[in-house]
């Protein structure tokens, strides 16, 4: 079983923008039921499907599978909408890569940070431009946000 643990943290400022260099994204969900999601992605020149189980902590199954693009943009005609777009900037720092994603359209406006671990408890650096952690809050899962665009969170 494939497995990721990954903590989630909010972006402050604009410095990590120097550091690397975006890539646009598009992802839908073909599931978005809690415990199990199974999501499209087109990144760049590249597609992939994955399959994501229940969180336990920073911790869940993920299985995640290469697929043609054009494949992947038949399977984003029927997702759950609205779709995802983001761009993803990874940022290399010590032993690990930050993942900060940009969202746009109903999510415009937010801007997170993601590390991927071997395990829940290990150290890592934190550069100054990763703000508040909200790993385990559901709001912020690429998921949920197309129930709850972030556009929605103060009306």
């Amino acid at each position: 079983m494939g497995v990721e643990i990954e903590r989630k943290f909010l972006v402050r400022g604009a410095a990590w923008r120097q550091l690397g260099q975006p890539v646009r994204m598009v992802q839908g969900y073909l599931s978005s039921h809690k415990g199990r999601v199974v999501r499209v992605r087109i990144e760049g020149d590249q597609a992939r499907l994955t399959i994501k189980g229940a969180s336990h902590g920073a911790t869940r199954g993920e299985w995640e599978y290469p697929i043609p693009v054009a494949e992947a943009e038949e399977l984003l005609a029927i997702c759950e909408q609205p779709l995802i777009d983001k761009t993803r900037t990874r940022i290399a720092q010590g032993r690990h890569v930050w993942e900060v994603d940009e969202f746009f359209g109903a999510n415009a406006g937010l801007v997170v940070a993601e590390i991927e671990l071997a395990s829940e408890d290990e150290a890592f650096d934190k550069p100054d431009w990763v703000g508040t952690e909200v790993t385990g809050e559901a709001r912020y899962a690429n998921a949920s946000l197309i129930h709850h665009p972030y556009s929605t969170w103060h009306s």
